[in-house]
């Protein structure tokens, strides 16, 4: 028999001792006992009378044996144990105690596993410890919690007797009244006289939330859905969760210190921690925001670490997906807990899962209403916003997995293609990763570095980037001219826009034609699309201008045609000369500070309306 052996049976014999010695206290001393109970190793010397007249159970034993005239029976799984024995026993006898939100799930349990009900005798332990559940227990949250503690270790007994679900819908009542209330208290008017809620940071009814945390992973499942069937407010939910998962989980520094340790945690000690998660994630609000987002990636690191099930973590990537141009780029960068065939730093499959389903998400947003998105004028729409947030997170974090020299270039290729190309307004931060990829990849191909340079749109380069990126010897030589070449046109633009000051269209015109395809690029198809239905309205309006001119233009050549008639050639031709110079529809010239047209401008201006009526039509 070993140590820990040992001690068990040492301590079973003590509390056979006391149980002994607490039984020789209140039983009748002056008439000797006439049998004998054992429950866990306890054995009590008692007397049939008073245990047959209250208890359903030990009567029919004794009747079944009663030609035997039975003096011993052992209570086999009796519900609290020897313990609660001593309290039902002393029940029989008439002796007080107090009943207690620590004692009253063991008498219920006790009092249907000895039959003590009212069949048997009035006013019985069972209806006694119903009341005080009833009547006491769930009126106080406090006490509700402390009997759920209780009916941990009486399951099922307990659930059968609905002694949990009692203490349950009184948890869910009382929470769901407190809201209410503090709801109430929050009223306020405002300047206008308009009623309204005020906001605070924590809310005044979510005091339980501490409370709660003290439960059972199991327990706390069934209140926290109790909760959400009531109506509780999804933010009381989300913060309930987080303070649960913060009490459970951080006795674990690696599952939340994303530069802790990257070695996996020992099987056999990770039982609980997984089902927490798995179990907190189910519990999670459908709606968004209710938890904040460091939360779920917080989570989503415990889930790869303890690999929980598949679907918990497709469904935390999801979460995160619907809001991931407020996450951080700290919350994106996920270890690596992989050590066979992977030996990457950070888990770069997870990100590229979140982003495809940031990409769907904002594809089916897109879809909902065609109509209404393509009217939109702005080319700075929320969901733009948001990938534009995305894109920045995306370039930064590429920065960061960019040194890590077990990372190949596929996963590199695919984590910044996965946005669409008019989600990056500007291609500084995807240069930066490039070029931090190739200054730890020396070993990379001419062919490799030309993927890599095909990601990036030299023209949304800035002036510093663009000067960096000239003399980089890194990039490929066809890269370079490229890079030199819009350089050149952008340095022409500006000197035209400096020489060009005194005719804003003609600078208009001219930088038009370097910035036009920066700026569709950067808006997205449906905003790109406004853009072309404003311009063709403005094309429509000036061709109704034009046709207005036109028909004007025409009637002043009829006049002119009686005029040559009535009068000589001298007269119509000074006449001629008045109204074309009143009716001129090419004032513009094409050197600057002349106001006499050229040939040149008039072919110019000729083609400029035949193209404009021509894709009009």
């Amino acid at each position: 028999m070993d140590r820990t052996d040992k001690q068990q049976h040492q301590h079973q014999i003590s509390l056979t001792k006391s149980a002994r010695q607490r039984c020789n206290e209140w039983i009748f001393r002056d008439l000797p006992s006439d049998i004998t109970i054992e429950v866990n190793g306890a054995t009590f010397s008692l007397h049939k009378f008073p245990l047959v007249a209250r208890s359903g159970r030990i009567r029919r034993l004794v009747a079944e044996h009663r030609d035997a005239d039975i003096s011993r029976v052992e209570l086999l799984n009796l519900p609290g144990g020897a313990e609660c024995f001593q309290l039902a026993a002393k029940f029989c006898y008439g002796i007080n105690f107090e009943i207690t939100s620590t004692n009253v799930a063991q008498l219920c349990c006790v009092s249907d596993y000895l039959e003590m009900t009212e069949h048997f005798s009035k006013d019985n332990l069972s209806s006694r410890a119903e009341e005080y559940l009833d009547s006491i227990v769930c009126k106080n949250l406090e006490m509700c919690v402390e009997v759920l503690q209780q009916c941990e270790s009486l399951l099922p007994l307990a659930d059968e007797l609905r002694v949990v679900s009692c203490c349950i819908d009184a948890i869910a009542s009382k929470t769901c009244a407190e809201q209410i209330a503090s709801s109430f208290s929050r009223l306020e008017y405002s300047n206008s006289g308009r009623l309204h809620m005020s906001k605070q940071a924590k809310c005044d009814g979510d005091w339980w939330i501490e409370d709660i945390s003290v439960l059972r992973i199991d327990m706390y499942q069934r209140v926290i859905t109790a909760m959400k069937c009531r109506g509780i407010r999804p933010e009381s939910i989300g913060a309930s969760l987080v303070s649960y998962a913060q009490k459970e989980l951080t006795k674990k520094s690696s599952l939340w210190n994303p530069s802790s340790c990257q070695t996996k945690v020992d099987s056999n000690s990770t039982a609980h921690e997984k089902l927490v998660v798995e179990t907190i994630v189910s519990l999670l609000p459908v709606e968004k925001l209710a938890v904040p987002i460091n939360f779920l990636f917080g989570i989503l690191r415990s889930a790869v670490m303890l690999d929980c099930t598949i679907a918990t973590k497709l469904d935390l990537e999801r979460r995160i997906a619907s809001q991931l141009d407020v996450a951080t780029l700290d919350d994106v960068l996920i270890p690596s807990f992989r050590h066979a065939g992977d030996n990457t730093l950070f888990d770069v499959d997870t990100v590229h899962r979140i982003l495809v389903n940031f990409c769907q998400k904002e594809d089916s947003e897109d879809d909902l209403d065609d109509a209404s998105v393509f009217e939109s004028d702005s080319p700075h729409s929320p969901s733009q916003t948001a990938l534009v947030k995305v894109a920045k997170l995306v370039d930064n974090y590429l920065a960061e997995i960019a040194p890590d020299a077990n990372l190949k270039l596929s996963k590199f290729l695919v984590i910044a293609e996965t946005l669409p190309a008019h989600a990056r307004t500007d291609h500084d931060g995807l240069y930066r990763a490039i070029d931090i990829y190739l200054k730890a990849h020396t070993g990379l191909s001419d062919l490799d570095k030309k993927k890599l340079s095909k990601l990036i749109d030299f023209q949304k380069l800035s002036q510093e980037a663009g000067a960096h990126a000239a003399q980089n010897e890194r990039l490929p030589l066809q890269s370079i001219v490229q890079v030199l070449y819009f350089e050149q046109l952008r340095l022409r633009n500006s000197l035209s826009s400096t020489y060009g000051e005194d005719d804003p269209k003609l600078v208009m015109h001219q930088s038009w034609r370097i910035s036009s395809g920066a700026l569709s690029a950067a808006m997205s198809p449906r905003d790109n699309y406004a853009s072309l239905r404003r311009e063709n309205r403005e094309l429509k309006l000036e061709l109704a201008r034009l046709r207005m001119r036109l028909n004007d233009l025409e009637k002043d050549h009829v006049c002119m045609k009686r005029d040559m008639a009535k009068s000589g050639s001298r007269k119509f031709i000074s006449s001629f000369s008045e109204k074309i110079s009143k009716l001129n529809l090419f004032r513009h010239s094409s050197s600057i500070g002349s106001s006499t047209p050229s040939k040149n401008s008039h072919t110019t201006n000729s083609k400029v309306i035949d193209r404009t009526c021509a894709s009009i039509e």
